[in-house]
């Protein structure tokens, strides 16, 4: 008999949010709001934008033009809709129940802003933004998206309508998830009615959290409110969960990736040398043009 995954520390929501731009009030969990970011390698950050009421706007609120290298952004929508173009020609929206898993890889320029329409009738607005971190022989991988379309993403219907599972990376209880990763890890994007349960085993190896994103749980005999973040302890495999509201969760776990880490902001590279090469490529334009 496998033996429960032990709970580390179940962290309530950080004190105040912020503004990325203008349009995405954010708590960041990690690397700012908790120092645990060697405890959720390979995941380098995850910024969590609670339902907030948007009113209308003459103008699409977001963030102009920025740049990224060396890692993958993941963008998972619950309320709201987001455009969002880059360097290289592409560019889309982002609806409710959709994920956007971005490779800035070699890098490039980005930008992201509230959908028109959705601006200009304002409304609930409610987003995670994760980073990913990408191992060094993959920091130089060519830039690309996978565009998770929320009926394309794998599911797994829970027993006695407990709810739903979307796999949006790796694996659950045998269903593989829709996107592809460099390092092996598990994005779930778990909805839970009142009283269902869920149980799955997740490697001792993998680095292991939840966000409860809406309502409150129970798990492995502890309780969660909503926004709570648990992390897990490397220490047993066996994650039981019983909702008693409808819940929302997003569960991360992934294989740590033990390099050196050298980040500014937007840049993430293994070498203070690698960073100083990346400003010089972003400076002469080798990012590309994004107006």
């Amino acid at each position: 008999m496998k033996k429960a995954k032990q709970i580390e520390k179940i962290f309530s929501r950080p004190s105040r949010p912020g503004m990325v731009g203008d349009g995405f009030r954010v708590y960041n969990y990690f690397p700012n709001g908790y120092a645990i970011r060697e405890k959720l390698s390979p995941f380098l950050m995850l910024d969590f934008g609670p339902a907030f009421d948007f009113g209308p706007s003459d103008h699409p609120r977001g963030v102009d033009v920025h740049p990224h290298k060396g890692f993958e952004t993941v963008t998972i929508a619950y309320k709201g809709s987001v455009e969002h173009y880059d360097s290289a020609g592409n560019s889309g929206v982002i609806n409710p129940g959709d994920v956007q898993w971005m490779t800035a890889g070699s890098g490039i320029l980005h930008k992201e802003f509230h959908e028109k329409e959705f601006s200009k009738n304002g409304g609930p607005f409610e987003m995670i933004q994760l980073w990913v971190n990408l191992p060094k022989k993959d920091k130089l991988t060519k830039p690309h998206y996978q565009s998770l379309v929320s009926a394309e993403i794998n599911k797994v219907k829970l027993q006695d309508n407990g709810g739903e599972v979307n796999i949006i990376a790796g694996n659950f209880n045998g269903t593989k998830g829709s996107a592809n990763t460099f390092t092996e890890l598990n994005v779930l994007d778990i909805r839970l009615n009142k009283n269902g349960t869920l149980t799955t085993d997740i490697p001792n190896e993998h680095n292991t959290a939840i966000l409860v994103v809406e309502g409150n749980i129970e798990v492995n005999g502890q309780n969660a409110n909503e926004h709570n973040f648990i992390l897990f302890k490397n220490d047993g495999e066996t994650i039981n969960i019983k909702a008693n509201e409808k819940s929302v969760l997003l569960l991360l776990s992934g294989v740590p990736i033990n390099e050196p880490i050298a980040q500014y902001g937007p840049f993430v590279m293994n070498t203070q040398q690698e960073l100083q090469e990346t400003f010089m490529e972003y400076q002469s334009g080798k990012f590309g043009v994004l107006n």
